[in-house]
Parts: C-alpha cells; structure tokens; sequence
C-alpha cells in the first residue's frame, strides 16, 4: 500500500503541479477532499488546489518543474520533500516578473484514500522567496 500511495502523490505531482494536467487532477482527487494548509477562510476543497496551481504559479513561473528529494509512506499518509521551481516570468502574488530563477522548498503530507488525494498539510518557502524577488 505504501508503495502506491507514494505512487500517486508521485503522478500527482509531476502530472498535476508540474504539468497542469486537469484530468489527472480531476481523476486523483477525491470530491470530499480537505485542504488543511488553505488559508484561513479561504476555500479548502479540490479547487483550492488548483486554483494554487493554475492561477497562482503556473502564469507566474514558466519551465516550472517539480523536484522530488524524499518520499516517506507510513499507513495511508504519505509524506514528501520537495522542490516546486521555474524563472519568474509573470507577476507572482502581487510580485511583477524578475526574470530570476527561483525554488520554493516544500514538505507536504497527504492521505490518500481509494488512491486519490483525500487530505493535504503542507508547508512551504514561498513567503521567503516572495520577500527576496521584492528585493533589488
């Protein structure tokens, strides 16, 4: 079990966040699926994911690649280390486009339920690079 749950978070990543491929998204999450590192009052469901994805990062970051360093399976969480990165091309979060290469370093834990993505925590370095791009 382990080893397919790692699976999936896998083709999630690369498929989905690298990608953008909606139907993957669609076939890997469940309808009932809870965002818990959404923020607060804002939407927690399937669609916070992807908005996150296609209209946060994807305009702002082309050659946007995912890097996974660790992956560690235990019951039905799987947890993962990883490095979402691209050249900021497009304004990000209220950021206007550097031209600069940069790297958001990220930890995600995700339980996975009949093979789809039923809950996610994660944490990540995007206000750092944020605050770094506003720098000269």
């Amino acid at each position: 079990m382990s080893a397919k749950n790692k699976e999936v978070v896998r083709r999630f990543n690369i498929e989905v966040i690298q990608n953008g491929n909606e139907g993957e998204f669609r076939a890997l999450m469940r309808p009932d699926f809870i965002n818990h590192a959404a923020p607060e009052g804002m939407p927690n469901g399937p669609e916070s994911m992807w908005n996150t994805f296609q209209t946060v990062l994807r305009p702002a970051l082309s050659d946007l690649t995912v890097t996974i360093h660790d992956q560690v399976a235990e019951g039905d969480k799987v947890t993962t280390r990883k490095t979402i990165s691209g050249v900021h091309t497009g304004t990000l979060l209220g950021v206007p486009a550097t031209g600069r290469e940069i790297a958001i370093s990220v930890i995600d834990i995700v339980r996975v339920q009949d093979g789809r993505y039923a809950e996610h925590w994660g944490l990540n370095t995007l206000s750092n690079v944020l605050a770094k791009l506003s720098k000269p």
